[in-house]
């Protein structure tokens, strides 16, 4: 399969089905999707060189999203945010977006909701 250049996502989540259904899902959009079972595991490989987004389940094991979220707004270099979740509660999707996520989706979402998140982080990300 041909990926256009900066087509390249990163995905963080631990659920190893959940993980491959998304990783699917991407790479049949034409996202090259490279994939990580925790922050800790994406953070020690420094900014995501190269890549237009990142994708984030915001439980995962030892740190959540959002705290990832800030240590990469720290660090600086790293591409924008989709930050995913079944663990909605109010207030959580304002937060997020207070802390730089460039989108939120509370699970179960749609295919193509995920995908037009991920569209509109790159687009908006981009020089204009």
């Amino acid at each position: 399969m041909v990926v256009a250049a900066g087509r390249r996502v990163i995905l963080v989540e631990d659920d190893d089905s959940m993980r491959q259904a998304v990783e699917r899902l991407l790479n049949a959009h034409h996202f090259d999707c490279t994939a990580y079972a925790s922050a800790e595991e994406l953070l020690a490989q420094g900014p995501g060189e190269g890549a237009a987004c990142v994708v984030s389940d915001l439980m995962l094991p030892a740190m959540s999203g959002l705290d990832m979220l800030g240590k990469m707004r720290a660090q600086g270099g790293w591409p924008p945010l989709v930050l995913v979740t079944a663990h909605e509660r109010p207030g959580l999707r304002e937060e997020a977006m207070r802390q730089g996520a460039a989108a939120y989706l509370a699970k179960p979402f749609q295919g193509a909701a995920l995908v037009a998140a991920v569209e509109s982080a790159i687009e908006s990300s981009r020089p204009h």
